[in-house]
């Protein structure tokens, strides 16, 4: 079970929606040191080193709706809030 887990719907199509989840997980290897890669429809990242160390989720676009689910590690998951608040303020610009 995800630590965070937030959905957005969206009217972009599949194919905008996933370049802006790309986007997305780019900004986060920049900020968090993430690594990441495309599972079909659903980008898995971990952070191996870094800010997020230890936290490991995954981006799922479909065709009406964009999920992210996170699993943070102990350590992180005092700031879930701070967190929670970031990644849906970063999605809904994702989506609009």
């Amino acid at each position: 079970m995800a630590t965070i887990d937030i959905s957005r719907n969206h009217n972009l199509g599949t194919e905008t929606a996933k370049e802006r989840a790309a986007t997305l997980a780019d900004s986060m290897k920049e900020k968090l040191g993430i690594s990441w890669r495309w599972d079909g429809d659903r980008i898995k990242f971990d952070a191996p080193s870094g800010m997020a160390k230890g936290a490991n989720g995954t981006i799922t676009v479909a065709a009406t709706s964009v999920r992210v689910e996170i699993d943070l590690p102990l350590l992180l998951r005092a700031m879930k809030g701070t967190i929670e608040d970031k990644v849906k303020e970063k999605l809904d610009k994702v989506v609009a």
